[in-house]
């Protein structure tokens, strides 16, 4: 045997080059306790939950993307003479965040697939994590302790949106100008300060020479800086949390039933993450988004016929679209209602689905923590306010983009502003009763598969001659998760006087709470789920077929 010996062999009592490595981060960072801790983390297998994955590997794909174009972009809105390779536009008089993103798309090696990549990227992370907010928001994911977790992510979407916005401003073209000077129109209608407010973000009248250098800080710098907190701060919280679960077989507020985080769920979110990338990528090669040459340079003098905002500003947009041109003036100035009413509604309107959790904690009374998923119909009131919700959202999008409405469908474009102001009023109350009644009839339908059975399709004749449907009985397993769910008792005031006879002095607070509670869980609001009692009569008698 020789006597020689490689650089990988190790010595003779010695432990290998890699292990001797994690011994040494190991007495540095506590990396074995850490992974001991975690590594083996057990997260539920539900394809529900990977919506927010989904969101998570967009987020990435925009910071690899963002990183790239950041190093050809020139943030400046210097006028120059185009000279390059796209001849349409050549001879053009434009700024230098023009002249790049012409660059970056016909110049620059990949460069327009990776502009479509991160364009698209934006647009299914918005998307994704809108999907992932309902589905916690309607499985009531978001209640103790996961309260601050839900704020993180709605920070995140609402973050998400403007940067969104900032980032689509940076090549400067006429769609883009467009939108900025939309919101110089906001600013300006803000009673006392919007003038002021404008001077300083523009750096002046309109354009101005700082807004893209500016956008484009906030677009990679610091809105992108927030937002990697949030999401860290987010997946800690899920991680300390653990994950929750959708009723079944072995499922318990104190346990989680799914696959470890190493090897299994690793593996498979290595594998969703490439799946992701590779489905983002093939929509950015065949579907072209934001042609800024077909478009052209911004001039203030000009508006592109059909011009709109990316999907989640389409809420706003539609907001100023529909409102009335209401102005007051007063003493030498102006209230421009027809835009001031809108911003006032925007932000609000995404509070009001911020805020929820707390409002349903506080009618509850309860402050148990909760690791079990709900099913939305046996929470009708909170399904039908989320429901109000997006429909009051969706028909705003129609508002903002009316004018393609009318164009396409070739209708009057008045007949769609005023179907948008009566549906963004009517629309909700009507989703929010018909999706409390078909949760109501879902219920119903639980109870009646509880205690008789599913229905198998097998006709049977009976000896004289009736005809009935065979029923198959019910599993444990689907037994429990159609019975498994609370049904707490509205809340009481009690008695109007006390023992003494004194009269109780109750405030507004508690008459609200109680209202409320009775809007949850009054009888007109649940179906009494099937009692063990009822199973057994009903499955012991003739009853049951």
């Amino acid at each position: 045997m020789s006597n020689e010996t490689s650089a990988t062999t190790t010595r003779r009592g010695q432990a290998p080059r890699g292990e001797r490595i994690a011994d040494w981060a190991d007495g540095r960072l506590g990396i074995y306790s850490l992974a001991k801790s975690n590594m083996r983390k057990i997260f539920p297998d539900h394809w529900s939950f990977m919506l927010g994955e989904v969101a998570l590997y967009s987020f990435i794909i925009i910071i690899l993307t963002g990183v790239y174009l950041t190093l050809f972009f020139h943030p400046s809105m210097a006028e120059v003479t185009y000279h390059g390779s796209y001849v349409p536009m050549q001879g053009i008089r434009m700024t230098q965040a023009f002249e790049s993103t012409l660059n970056i798309s016909f110049d620059v090696r990949g460069g327009l697939l990776i502009r479509q990549i991160h364009h698209w990227a934006a647009l299914v992370f918005l998307a994704a994590m809108m999907v992932h907010m309902m589905r916690v928001f309607f499985t009531g994911a978001f209640r103790k302790p996961r309260e601050v977790n839900w704020l993180f992510g709605f920070l995140l979407l609402v973050l998400g949106m403007f940067t969104g916005f900032t980032g689509y401003s940076l090549p400067d073209d006429l769609l883009s100008g467009t939108g900025v000077r939309f919101i110089e129109g906001v600013i300006l209608a803000m009673p006392l300060v919007g003038s002021y407010l404008q001077f300083f973000i523009f750096g002046g009248e309109f354009p101005g020479h700082d807004i893209i250098p500016r956008f484009f800080t906030v677009h990679v710098l610091l809105l992108p800086g927030i937002m990697l907190g949030l999401l860290v701060a987010h997946l800690i919280l899920v991680f300390y949390h653990k994950h929750t679960q959708f009723p079944g077989a072995g499922k318990t507020n104190n346990n989680v039933v799914g696959m470890p985080l190493l090897p299994v769920y690793m593996a498979k979110a290595g594998g969703f993450f490439f799946l992701v990338f590779g489905v983002i990528s093939v929509i950015a090669a065949v579907a072209s988004i934001n042609p800024v040459w077909a478009i052209g340079p911004y001039r203030p003098d000009q508006v592109s016929t059909g011009a709109q905002p990316d999907w989640y500003m389409g809420f706003a947009e539609g907001l100023v679209r529909v409102m009335p041109g209401w102005e007051w003036n007063f003493w030498g100035h102006t209230l421009n209602f027809g835009v001031l009413i809108p911003i006032l509604i925007f932000p609000l309107v995404l509070v009001a689905i911020a805020v929820y959790p707390f409002i349903e904690s506080w009618v509850k009374g309860d402050k148990r923590e909760h690791h079990i998923l709900d099913r939305p119909r046996n929470v009708p009131t909170r399904t039908g306010f989320g429901v109000a919700w997006l429909i009051a959202y969706f028909v705003m999008l129609i508002g903002g983009g009316n004018d393609l409405w009318a164009t396409h469908f070739h209708l009057s474009i008045n007949s769609i502003t005023w179907f948008v102001r009566i549906a963004f009023f009517v629309g909700p109350v009507l989703g929010f009763i018909a999706t409390k009644r078909i949760c109501l009839g879902l219920q119903r339908r639980d109870k009646d598969k509880v205690l008789h059975g599913r229905e198998s399709g097998i006709i049977k004749r009976l000896p004289h001659g009736e005809f009935i449907e065979v029923h198959e009985p019910l599993d444990q397993e689907q037994l429990h998760v159609l019975t498994q769910h609370e049904q707490p008792a509205p809340l009481e005031l009690g008695p109007e006087v006390d023992e003494n006879g004194v009269e109780r002095k109750l405030s507004r607070s508690q008459k609200l709470r109680a209202k409320l509670s009775k809007a949850y869980y009054g009888e007109d609001n649940v179906i009494p789920k099937a009692t063990a009692e009822e199973y057994k009569e009903i499955t012991s008698g003739h009853g049951h077929h």
